[in-house]
């Protein structure tokens, strides 16, 4: 069985997830042990057993997520036979999109995925910035008023283009208020400030962006196995060059997630899924292209009505 697979980004752990996994299927458990051993701490058990305000930062939610959603397209591959044709990630999740298209390990991504959040919220120490999410304002109205909210030294820029209905700022904390204030007096149907440790996909992130991609290249990149969309670009991209370019530009820029998936669906008119922890992904196709159904799969339950009798349960 063939479909897209696209996986999700920072905001959609929970404490428990991937327990599930680990107590029914044997790959899951043996993946959440390799990777204790491999970042020298229990991620298994912080995901287990953590606090909500500890899984949230950011240098454990991502290695947390990505480890989440490997195990998942581990079983949805391996014991019920479903391959991916296309993938897409959204920020983080495209290092999860990356394994499923054959071009990283999964271990050498999580690793990577570890100092990735690790140099993010340092960033966020060091120049102290944040993130709000606007609903009901056109893509070419909140870059107004991102302009003219920025200056003095003070920037703000679009972070993500979710949807038609949603778009992400981010920049330092006096500029995004101001945006955040114009959103208001624009009659957004919604502002809100996302509670994250830093102004991610913006220029304040830079530092973190040159540090990361050199450690980046410590690591063997292949050429994808199957398409791969960047958040960069929202392109459909192959080679190991290609792919290697898109993440040293990711960080600092914007999450074009809405052209991603309307590339994703002309490109493909089957089955899509979510694949790994909360539904994210799935709303926001929901606001994109309604004629599109997602499939969300990310628990025991969730698996089980794809692969099932396929899968042997433990």
């Amino acid at each position: 069985m063939k479909t897209a697979m696209i996986f999700p980004g920072q905001g959609s752990q929970y404490v428990g997830m991937g327990q599930d996994l680990v107590q029914n299927f044997p790959r899951a458990a043996a993946i959440y042990e390799e990777a204790d051993d491999v970042l020298r701490y229990p991620i298994s058990r912080l995901c287990f057993q953590g606090t909500p305000e500890v899984l949230r930062e950011t240098r454990n939610a991502q290695p947390a997520i990505l480890l989440h959603s490997l195990a998942v397209a581990k079983i949805l591959r391996q014991e019920g036979g479903v391959d991916p044709a296309i993938v897409a990630g959204h920020s983080l999740g495209e290092y999860s999109a990356l394994v499923a298209a054959g071009v990283l390990d999964e271990m050498d991504a999580l690793m990577i995925v570890r100092k990735r959040g690790e140099l993010m919220f340092d960033a966020g120490v060091k120049q102290p910035g944040t993130m709000a999410a606007i609903m009901g304002v056109k893509e070419e109205d909140v870059q107004d008023m991102c302009s003219e909210a920025s200056g003095n030294g003070k920037i703000v820029v679009i972070a993500n283009i979710n949807s038609p209905e949603q778009i992400v700022i981010s920049g330092h904390i006096e500029a995004v208020e101001k945006a955040m204030k114009f959103a208001e007096e624009h009659n957004a149907k919604k502002v809100v400030a996302l509670n994250v440790s830093g102004a991610f996909h913006s220029p304040l992130i830079a530092p973190a962006q040159e540090e990361l991609v050199a450690y980046i290249r410590e690591f063997s990149f292949n050429d994808a196995g199957v398409r791969i969309i960047c958040n960069a670009d929202a392109k459909i991209i192959h080679r190991r060059e290609d792919i290697i370019d898109a993440l040293s530009r990711q960080l600092t820029s914007p999450v074009r997630w809405q052209e991603s998936m309307e590339v994703l669906l002309k490109s493909w008119d089957g089955s899509v899924m979510e694949v790994g922890p909360g539904r994210v992904l799935t709303g926001l196709m929901r606001r994109i292209n309604r004629s599109r159904a997602v499939q969300s799969v990310g628990t025991v339950e969730e698996l089980e009505k794809v692969v099932a009798p396929e899968i042997e349960m433990a």
